[in-house]
């Protein structure tokens, strides 16, 4: 029995907003619990919104022999493409071998075992081609690699992945609370005593909770210190720095490039946001504040020089439009380079004779974050005894009741329904909400109805559903997460909007 009746009591509370904090948090109010997550920032506002925006099994984590993790995230981008069609899509990608680094065998090898590890049924198969004898592909790469090899993998919108398993949670009961920060947590008479401050208005509130989730990411370890389960002088996770740039299209075909840098990393050069070409990603050791990551002059470069090792025209420094970087929370398996460090989840269940759990999730990829809230509701079932099975892997996103094939249907749809919509705005629609796009538009008859126009297609109309629908507090959680149309805009636009907002 609880001791405290005007105390509000959950089952679960989740601390941390990322795409695990968020993935749990849906699972776990799906199987009927009573859920509550708390997040201090934004949704996604980390880690989650600086991924390389893949949905992949890892190509180079087989050369770590980490083969069940591979496995597990092959098998999963098909059941998220089916899920969420609106904001992951196929993506092909051509891999230039480069003699220097690895022979073509040995490349050849890990795409046969990447084809067949992971039970792929929609996407294509990998093919081998002379890039001298692909105009369109070969074009833009510089005449000395030959021979290319053309795979498959999925893109995804990171950001919004997490805040759709959040919009979920909330329909299903959960209750989602971001700029909320987790100021304490203790065990009393077998339960958590969880003390919330809110950092807006700054009044703070405690709940009470049966299970509590450490889903903090690269704050982990300051949690477990903060609830005195962890001693100062110790840790847990590896923080890791991934670091991207945004520079102009680089090449007019839909397909992203795999690269092999000499000193045995690979980077990424992916088409991005129609105009853009996006280039990462880098493995530092991250030894800074947490607050506000951001990428070091040396990486810019790094990625700018690694990329003009193989496109004929050299990308300048000077080219760079935008950066963003964030911290991996990697367990630490003590590999000697950030690289090589395990990209597996652990995850750690800690109780007080048998009562008021504690879950920590060390570690984890974007692509088996489903995966990872199956495993983590498996490691409490026994303080979860009436919770329902598992349920997500066919259970579509918001927005993505959909086939991938009917995707240029509902475009054509959206444009019909909106006579004032043009098609790339109906698609940019479509990419962020899919069957929700209509949800946005609502019941406006011409443009005007939509509100003020801030430029590159963002609206009145629009800004305010992210406000109140999907819990967006600031000009970048719109401009940059929820949506990437800051990248279209001109700096006066992104200021007047930041104005208006205010």
């Amino acid at each position: 029995m609880l001791n405290s009746s005007s105390t509000e009591t959950y089952d679960m509370a989740v601390i941390g907003g990322g795409i695990n904090g968020c993935g749990i948090a849906r699972d776990a109010v799906g199987r009927g619990l009573k859920v509550l997550l708390a997040e201090q920032g934004d949704l996604a506002q980390s880690t989650s919104s600086a991924s390389t925006k893949l949905i992949h099994g890892g190509l180079r984590y087989l050369e770590y022999y980490e083969f069940r993790l591979v496995r597990e995230a092959l098998s999963e981008r098909e059941v998220l493409l089916k899920n969420a069609p609106h904001i992951i899509w196929p993506l092909r990608f051509v891999l230039p071998n480069n003699k220097a680094v690895r022979p073509a065998w040995l490349v050849r090898l890990g795409l046969f075992l990447y084809d067949h590890m992971g039970g792929r049924k929609l996407l294509p198969a990998t093919q081998t081609f002379k890039l001298n004898k692909h105009s369109e592909l070969g074009e833009p790469i510089k005449d000395n690699f030959e021979v290319a090899f053309e795979y498959s993998d999925c893109w995804v919108d990171d950001a919004r992945l997490v805040v759709l398993n959040a919009l979920d949670a909330a329909k299903r009961g959960a209750d989602i609370r971001v700029q909320t920060r987790c100021t304490s947590a203790k065990r009393v008479n077998g339960v958590w005593q969880v003390k919330l401050e809110n950092q807006e208005t700054k009044q703070s509130e405690t709940i009470q909770a049966r299970i509590l989730v450490n889903a903090t990411g690269p704050w982990i370890d300051h949690l477990l210190h903060e609830v005195k389960v962890l001693a100062e002088d110790k840790h847990n996770v590896r923080l890791v720095r991934g670091s991207h740039v945004i520079v102009p299209k680089l090449y007019e075909h839909d397909r992203a490039y795999f690269f092999q840098n000499t000193d045995g990393r690979i980077m990424f050069a992916i088409p991005y946001e129609q105009d853009f070409t996006l280039l990462g990603t880098t493995d530092a050791d991250h030894h800074g504040s947490l607050e506000q990551v951001k990428i070091t002059e040396q990486e810019t470069q790094y990625l700018c020089d690694s990329a003009s090792l193989y496109f004929k025209k050299p990308i300048e420094r000077s080219s760079v439009v935008w950066t963003y970087a964030g911290v991996r929370p990697l367990y630490d398996d003590g590999a000697s380079q950030a690289q090589a460090a395990t990209r597996e989840y652990v995850l750690r269940v800690e109780d007080e004779a048998g009562q008021a759990p504690l879950l920590n999730v060390f570690g984890g990829k974007i692509t088996t974050y489903r995966r990872l809230a199956e495993d983590a509701l498996s490691k409490l079932r026994t303080w979860m005894p009436n919770a329902s099975a598992e349920w997500t892997k066919d259970a579509a996103l918001p927005g993505g009741e959909f086939a991938l094939e009917e995707r240029p249907q509902l475009i054509q749809q959206l444009q019909q329904d909106y006579s004032f919509v043009n098609h790339a705005w109906a698609e940019s629609l479509m990419c962020r909400y899919g069957k929700r796009a209509w949800d946005v538009l609502g019941d406006a008859k011409s443009l005007g109805d939509l509100g003020q126009a801030f430029g590159a297609s963002l609206t009145e109309r629009e800004a305010q559903f992210l406000r109140v629908h999907e819990w967006a507090k600031d000009a970048d959680a719109i401009l940059w997460r929820r949506s990437k149309l800051g990248l279209h805009m001109t700096p006066e636009q992104r200021t007047a909007f930041k104005a208006w907002l205010h």
